[in-house]
């Protein structure tokens, strides 16, 4: 026999950088051990040898066996001799080599040389021959090896050596039911594939063969549930799939008694490992690994190294489904991975979808994007098998618009095309899968996103005759937003819209789609009215429906009130009816989003008066939203009953971000004489606390709130912001420093001047004429803005000069 050396080389392809783990070390050692004590012996006396070392205890036993099952996969020449060895010498059943295999073909299968997969197959027909128990489930490990897309020679053989396996063996096969399903999940899939002249004779076989299975083993196939529908679709026009067709809808029951047509299997979910058994073990790791521990946004690099490895060949289009079914069927992330800054699983079908560059496959793609909607039933199936779908189209309506528009139109036109006999029951599960989105608050609402500017004026009256449910009034227009440069991008959640308005779908780098004009714009000192995002216009009329009845009556009232002292009359009320309910945090989140929506007018129109006196001052705060500022201001800090207005104003400010300086203007313009801050202190802690159950996933300090109000105030309403500024001041000096004081003056002082043109750009840098700059440092050291003692009048007057 050969020498002992180079042993892992024979076994493992193995690169310069490759290392060996242990159970390589181990697969060494006991195969070096083996091959020495029977070196030079007849097979008699070989097999004597190792019956004495077996014996000597379980460590020497597992030792051999582990030796014979390596011998067996290097040396094709004497592995007839070691495996009769290892089924005479193994005492558990072959146990221990069953686990060895399993981590192989699970871990090394790729690695190993050409000759060891020979062997290893050989391997699997002897234990077949000789009944060795759990064999089927190195089966099942061989047919994830099987990659979908991926006709290589190496894929393709291990694809026609399996199939022979079973067709060899096909009364061992049909012992196991989990392995029939398997077995024709798996070649229903790799039909497809084989489409060429080149594999015609093994099409044909996997063809028979899988016909064979469903028509005597129908009742084991159903087990697979609806995706064994979506795979006969995709071979419904090969000749004898077309007449199993036939017979499926004219006589059901002749395949099973139990059969009742293909509405039953529609309505089966599909268990995880037939999803997960179209993925190979190392694809599935890596799609794990970028959907639990990658940060969104430091995605692409994974990203690209995927698609060069597995989807970067003509054939592969046809892997995008498989991953996208695993996507949305098996990866179900925890609350907490929802709550991280880890990719969304939207954002990776959103790529996925990118890079479909047939269209055949992008309708695949598509298909197995929304097949668990096309039957949802909320008692059977899961909102996380329904989420990516939704999350995709709205987090792509703006930066990938097509993205958007082709999921859409697809949505609308799946119902009466996937099937005409079920058009009503599909049209049934996806209404269902729409109003179970809603319920779980994945989307507050679907009108922003079914009436969006964004798309085609033809796809929006098919949306709107498709899904009239889900769409706004007719008459009602929602205006696009205003998109200010200067908008900060925060940390979100993903789950929830609700906790997600301001991420953008990024599948690769994106590029900025904010015209040039945008980017560089004369900012004027007029205040121009703020339109509300498309996305932020809720339609409430569901969200109310949510709210107990006195609570709901009182919001009613408000939405068609027009008068403004009425509606002041009616928020009071509404306020006594807060304060009388224990509110869970989904409760309060409605009432906020159904305030904000209400009360948006107050948030878009002009509040400070042209003319300042008292009177104008206070008609100013004669609005709702003032009442809630006055109830707020007049309850005792120690009040239990503060806590639940906080957590409503805190929610409102989430969809209203001018919130917080209309309170400070409140504060100031009420003359509220004690602790005349702590109400605004207590709304920005509240904002804090609220934060991990909404869409900020960063607490907000008092410095951090009080900077971004009154920049905001300072950029809608200087006026406004001139009449504050000295108050804010006044109360919380010690936030103060130069640098803050001297940003207002210097904008303030630049604005002042129509000659100058002051310019934002890319969110951080200023440019302005040098003499202003100057005229700025030394505004700078006359005031002493370093100082507590200067008496701020001044400043207030020059600023309103």
């Amino acid at each position: 026999m050969d020498s002992t050396k180079n042993i892992l080389s024979r076994l493992l392809q193995l690169t310069p950088i490759d290392f060996k783990d242990e159970n390589d070390e181990k697969y060494e050692r006991c195969c070096s051990h083996v091959l020495n004590l029977t070196n030079g012996l007849s097979e008699k006396e070989a097999h004597d040898a190792l019956s004495v070392v077996v014996c000597k205890n379980s460590q020497s036993h597992d030792d051999v066996n582990l030796g014979l099952l390596i011998a067996i996969l290097i040396d094709a020449s004497n592995a007839p001799r070691y495996y009769r060895d290892l089924t005479y010498l193994a005492r558990d059943g072959l146990s221990l080599v069953l686990n060895h295999l399993t981590q192989i073909i699970l871990d090394k299968f790729n690695k190993l040389q050409e000759s060891c997969r020979n062997q290893l197959i050989w391997l699997i027909k002897e234990m077949i021959k000789n009944s060795v128990t759990a064999v089927d489930g190195l089966c099942y490990h061989l047919l994830r090896q099987i990659a979908g897309g991926d006709l290589s020679a190496k894929n393709v053989w291990l694809a026609e050596a399996l199939l022979d396996i079973f067709i060899e063996n096909r009364i061992w096969v049909e012992k196991f039911s989990f392995l029939i399903a398997t077995i024709v999940f798996t070649y229903l899939r790799l039909i497809v594939d084989h489409i060429g002249p080149k594999y015609a004779t093994l099409r044909q076989r996997e063809v028979d063969f899988c016909i064979s299975l469903l028509r005597e083993k129908f009742s084991e196939c159903m087990m697979i549930g609806r995706d064994l529908v979506r795979l006969l679709l995709n071979v419904a026009r090969i000749p004898e799939f077309e007449k199993l067709w036939k017979d499926l809808y004219s006589n059901p029951t002749s395949f099973c008694p139990t059969f009742t047509g293909v509405v039953h299997l529609l309505t089966m979910r599909t268990s995880r490992r037939f999803l997960q058994c179209r993925l190979t073990p190392d694809m599935e790791k890596k799609i794990v690994f970028l959907t639990s521990h990658v940060k969104f946004g430091h995605q692409k690099r994974y990203q690209e190294w995927f698609q060069r490895q597995y989807l970067s060949t003509p054939e592969s289009q046809t892997l995008r489904c498989d991953l996208i079914r695993y996507i949305c069927g098996v990866i179900h992330p925890t609350n907490e991975a929802l709550c991280s800054d880890i990719i969304p699983r939207w954002a990776v079908i959103g790529w996925l979808l990118t890079t479909c560059t047939s269209n055949v496959a992008a309708s695949s793609a598509k298909l197995s994007l929304f097949y668990d909607w096309l039957f949802f039933d909320p008692e059977k199936d899961n909102i996380m098998n329904i989420e990516p779908a939704i999350l995709v189209i709205y987090h792509s309506v703006r930066s990938h618009p097509v993205i958007t528009a082709t999921l859409l139109d697809f949505l609308c036109r799946i119902m009466p095309n996937f099937c005409l006999s079920l058009k009503a029951q599909v049209k049934q599960g996806i209404y269902t899968s729409l109003r179970h989105i809603l319920e779980k608050r994945v989307l507050p609402s679907l009108s922003p996103l079914f009436d969006s500017s964004k798309l085609d004026p033809e796809l929006q009256v098919l949306l709107k005759e498709t899904f009239p449910e889900f769409c706004s009034p007719s008459g009602i227009k929602i205006d696009e937003p205003l998109r200010d440069s200067s908008e900060l991008m925060v940390k979100t959640n993903h789950t929830s819209v609700v906790n997600n308005t301001e991420h953008e779908a990024q599948f690769s780098e994106d590029e900025d789609d904010i015209p040039l004009a945008d980017k560089l714009r004369i900012r004027d000192t007029k205040f121009q009215p703020i339109r509300e995002t498309k996305e932020d216009q809720i339609v409430i009329a569901e969200l109310i429906q949510q709210l107990n009845d006195n609570i709901k009556q009182q919001i009613l009232s408000l939405q068609e009130e027009k008068d403004g002292e009425t509606r002041c009359e009616i928020m009071e009320k509404l306020l006594e009816a807060v304060l009388q309910e224990e509110f869970d945090q989904d409760v309060t989140s409605t009432l906020g989003l159904c305030l904000a929506q209400i009360l948006s007018d107050e948030f878009c129109r002009k509040i400070f008066p042209a003319e300042v006196d008292d009177e104008s001052i206070e008609d100013s705060i004669g609005t709702p939203l003032f009442v809630m500022f006055r109830n707020l201001c007049q309850t005792p800090e120690d009040d239990p009953n503060r806590q639940p207005l906080l957590n409503i104003l805190a929610e409102m400010s989430l969809q209203q971000n001018r919130l917080g300086y209309l309170l400070l203007y409140f504060l100031k313009a009420s003359k509220v004489q004690e602790n005349r801050m702590s109400s605004y202190k207590d709304y920005v802690n509240t904002q804090g606390s609220w934060a991990p159950v909404t869409r900020n996933s960063e607490t907000k300090d008092l410095a951090t709130c009080l900077l971004s109000d009154l920049k905001m105030c300072q950029e809608d309403d200087v006026r406004m912001f001139c009449y504050i500024i000295p108050d804010v001041y006044t109360q919380v000096s010690f936030i103060f420093h130069s640098f803050l004081l001297s940003y207002f003056c210097c904008r303030r002082v630049l604005f002042k001047n129509k000659n100058i043109c002051f310019f934002h750009m890319n969110r951080k840098f200023y440019l302005f004429c040098f003499s202003y700059y100057y005229m700025f440092k030394i505004l700078a050291r006359v005031l002493n803005l370093y100082t507590d003692t200067f008496h701020f009048t001044k400043l207030h007057s020059l600023l309103l000069s």
